[in-house]
């Protein structure tokens, strides 16, 4: 995964051991607190049996940017849950970017909302992710 514009140092640490997102092709293109975007390249070897791009791996994209999203300080923050409506089939050769969004930060939990557009702009995907933050600090 490429080098985020980072804002403190546990974020930057939680994504370079984030493997799975690097192996997907994952690049951060914005890491704000409350705001995050990341972009996705589509290959071959992530489409399904109808050539379509799975949607796992867009479940995957709008999670890891909702990950970044909501891990705004030293606090490890999870994910308590997380929804996902798919509205248009991508392909190979196609990228697509996922834009996270605070909704609402009280205590220890967190609502955040994460379009996927592909890149001509149009909406591929929404998800809305809810966020725990724990008790332990990413070391």
């Amino acid at each position: 995964m490429s080098e985020p514009g980072v804002h403190f140092a546990g974020q930057r640490e939680m994504l370079r051991r984030d493997r799975a997102s690097a192996a997907l092709g994952m690049r951060v293109e914005v890491d704000e607190p409350g705001h995050a975007v990341v972009s996705m390249p589509v290959r071959e070897d992530m489409t399904n049996g109808f050539e379509i791009t799975h949607g796992g791996l867009v479940f995957a994209l709008a999670d890891t940017t909702f990950a970044i999203c909501c891990n705004e300080d030293e606090s490890v923050t999870v994910a308590a849950g997380a929804d996902i409506t798919f509205l248009k089939a991508t392909r190979a050769g196609q990228v697509l970017t996922a834009d996270a969004r605070r909704r609402s930060r009280s205590g220890r939990t967190g609502v955040y909302d994460v379009t996927i557009t592909d890149e001509t702009g149009d909406v591929v995907a929404e998800f809305r992710g809810r966020s725990l933050t724990t008790r332990d600090t990413l070391t």
